[in-house]
């Protein structure tokens, strides 16, 4: 049956985020699927401009030059509601109501040491017995999958999250949580490679690779009418 509950709807997949988590096992996903698909996505590019200059870049460049694959951006809310959560007797929505997928989301913003390493060093902290690491730290490669169409590894740049409803102990039943990501090209994970980067730069030439074959469709779609057109 389909996720709306009608029986004949169409199967709908659901999008998800999977962060690539690398821990002492090897790679752990933090996999946060979408309860609700968005139903708006934005999708920007932003091209580099050959005609701005500044004072260090003078000169005037050549009106086609595009040294680097033009920044693109997704930006969509994502709804969270426990309710038919609860109503099926789900222990954790009952409990925390749409708290674990806020946790979950937030996440994929935050440095890590592995699942496991994070709860082991926050009751470090809450025990006061932690210490300061000197390594550098980083946030893990997220996947942003809508469909099968558009796999990219991104980094969220916003997160913003309104709560709606609360349970009688205060947590959140319905929340609506605002986010934007930038795509991360190939070239970001050149000066370290590893098995989550690999994946990533995997998955972008993926989709990369499908788009290139939807525009060779769409000139074939259209070469008919496009010669149709000409005066000669």
């Amino acid at each position: 049956m389909s996720r709306s509950g009608y029986s004949r709807s169409p199967l709908v997949m659901p999008g998800a985020f999977v962060q690539l988590i690398e821990d002492i096992i090897g790679i752990v996903p933090n996999i946060v699927a979408f309860e609700y698909n968005p139903e708006t996505i934005t999708r920007s590019l932003e091209p580099w401009n050959p005609f701005e200059v500044d004072q260090t870049n003078r000169g005037v460049q050549a009106p086609t030059v595009q040294p680097y694959a033009p920044q693109e951006k997704f930006s969509f809310s994502l709804e969270l509601n426990a309710t038919d959560g609860m109503e099926a007797g789900n222990p954790v929505a009952t409990a925390t109501g749409v708290a674990a997928q806020i946790a979950a989301l937030k996440k994929l913003t935050q440095p890590t040491a592995g699942l496991i390493g994070d709860l082991v060093a926050s009751a470090q902290a809450l025990a006061g017995s932690g210490t300061a690491s000197l390594e550098r730290p980083t946030v893990p490669v997220v996947l942003m999958i809508l469909g099968p169409g558009i796999i990219y590894p991104v980094r969220l740049t916003t997160f913003s999250v309104e709560l709606k409803e609360f349970s009688p102990q205060l947590y959140p039943i319905h929340a609506t949580v605002q986010l934007e990501m930038a795509v991360l090209t190939p070239d970001v994970f050149k000066c370290r490679e590893t098995a989550a980067s690999g994946a990533a730069v995997a998955t972008y030439n993926f989709t990369r690779a499908q788009e290139d074959a939807l525009a060779i469709l769409n000139i074939a779609n259209t070469a008919q009418t496009v010669v149709g057109a000409l005066p000669f």
